[in-house]
């Protein structure tokens, strides 16, 4: 993850443990004793693929820096039921504040980045990249898109900043698909690409005459989208191609098959089941076969 990534993180992390600690913790505060010691093991209850390590670390260290905290895994790597993921040494009551904030990082990201996967060996040998949108977690949208790519999968535009995407409403309220791709041209740097989706045939040839860059083929039929892929190789070879829309396991590859560019699906991020990963103090778990 890059510093400047990094430094936001850290301080989104900040922001959620005061979220969950409040004015502190009542019941740690008074059943656990202030000098008491333990040691957290972190494992893992499911199989997937692990992300977050380092920022199940940033949590504990912002909780009390003098927790030491040692990854035993690194994201990316596969995980088995009873792996330990990391272990963390220090004030039993610090790791029971990070406790619950860590695990949800953990279990989300790993979850995302486990579906991830699947998908990038779902279309694996053509020539696709899956990518994300931006179907994200308010405030989780850089550890969600970066877990993304711990999977496997690519991301798409992080914001409405970074690209040029003319939808069905932009369309609606400009006037029409050239008026829109004019209107942004004449906007946006000359480094800056201009997408457009469109959901019919005759669209896509207003999109192409109208000199898009990227051409977004949206909850199209598989025998059009194979026709409209044709159309667009033969009239504008360097046009990019994206479908997207309903993109599931079941339908990614024979999407893929129809020769388009990119795929992008919502459900890497926004309908994900997070991965069962647990913490026990003092206790560690052995692997069960």
């Amino acid at each position: 993850m890059k510093a400047s990534n990094q430094h936001a993180v850290r301080r989104m992390i900040q922001e959620w443990l005061m979220e969950d600690i409040g004015t502190g913790d009542v019941t740690t505060d008074s059943v656990v004793p202030r000098e008491t010691q333990a040691k957290a093991i972190i494992h893992a209850k499911q199989e997937g693929v692990l992300a977050g390590v380092e920022v199940a670390q940033w949590v504990f260290h912002e909780v009390d820096p003098s927790i030491s905290f040692r990854a035993l895994m690194q994201d990316g790597d596969p995980l088995r039921v009873g792996d330990i993921i990391a272990e963390a040494e220090g004030s039993a009551r610090s790791l029971l504040l990070g406790e619950r904030l860590a695990l949800n990082l953990l279990q989300r990201m790993s979850g995302i980045a486990t579906k991830s996967r699947r998908f990038a060996e779902a279309v694996e040998g053509l020539p696709v990249r899956v990518v994300d949108t931006r179907k994200t977690t308010p405030g989780h949208r850089l550890l969600e898109k970066y877990a993304v790519r711990v999977g496997g999968a690519h991301n798409h535009r992080f914001g409405l900043y970074d690209a040029v995407m003319i939808k069905d409403n932009h369309i609606k309220a400009a006037g029409g698909i050239e008026a829109a791709v004019q209107a942004a041209r004449a906007a946006i740097p000359h480094t800056m690409k201009i997408e457009v989706e469109v959901e019919q045939a005759h669209e896509v040839e207003q999109a192409l005459q109208a000199g898009a860059d990227i051409i977004m083929l949206d909850n199209m039929p598989l025998a059009d989208m194979r026709a409209a892929v044709a159309r667009i190789r033969e009239q504008a070879p360097h046009v990019v191609i994206e479908a997207s829309g309903g993109v599931t396991l079941d339908t990614v590859r024979a999407i893929a098959e129809t020769g388009v560019d990119v795929i992008s699906a919502g459900g890497l991020t926004a309908s994900v089941s997070t991965l069962d990963i647990s913490l026990d103090l003092n206790e560690r778990k052995e692997r069960r076969i």
